[in-house]
């Protein structure tokens, strides 16, 4: 547990020297357990593998988060937009339950997984250094990340990384 500790302070140590956005996960963020819509355990490195080859959009997000719901138009417009992309939405729920109601309550299109630690804990979380949901994230077809902070579905930035 302590050599976990260090590493994540390390990653997070040298993630905040640099004024680069880091292109790739660490393993041990890739090893996080994910909660999957049937309830079964998964690993962000088995969503990435499930989705190789194609550009990634990450939607970090929350049934309870209201700027996470006022940005779903958005977040439908580049499905409309980019149909090759695949959509994988992360929620930081807490409870599987809010975050299934959520994902069906607001007909959220996509790959769905929860982190049951929510917001404040965990590998992921830390990595990215999750200050604000949404958030997103988007991956090339060669598994590199190329959005890293973005906190709009409307950024710029987004849709260039996309096309």
């Amino acid at each position: 547990m302590m050599k976990k500790i260090i590493l994540i302070a390390v990653v997070l140590f040298f993630a905040g020297c640099s004024t680069k956005n880091p292109t790739e996960f660490p393993e041990l963020v890739l090893q996080e357990k994910m909660v999957t819509l049937d309830d079964s355990s998964t690993t962000l490195k088995a969503v990435l593998e499930k989705h190789k080859g194609n550009k990634i959009l990450i939607d970090v997000w929350a049934s309870w988060c209201a700027d996470c719901i006022k940005g779903l138009p958005d977040v439908n417009q580049l499905q409309n937009d980019f149909k090759d992309v695949r959509f994988v939405f992360l929620s930081v729920d807490k409870s599987n339950t809010a975050w299934k109601n959520g994902v069906k309550r607001f007909n959220i299109k996509g790959d769905h997984y929860n982190l049951p630690k929510g917001n404040k804990k965990g590998d992921f979380v830390d990595f990215i250094n999750l200050w604000w949901i949404p958030r997103y994230i988007v991956i090339d077809e060669a598994g590199k990340i190329t959005v890293f902070k973005a906190t709009k579905a409307t950024d710029q930035s987004i849709r260039e990384a996309l096309q």
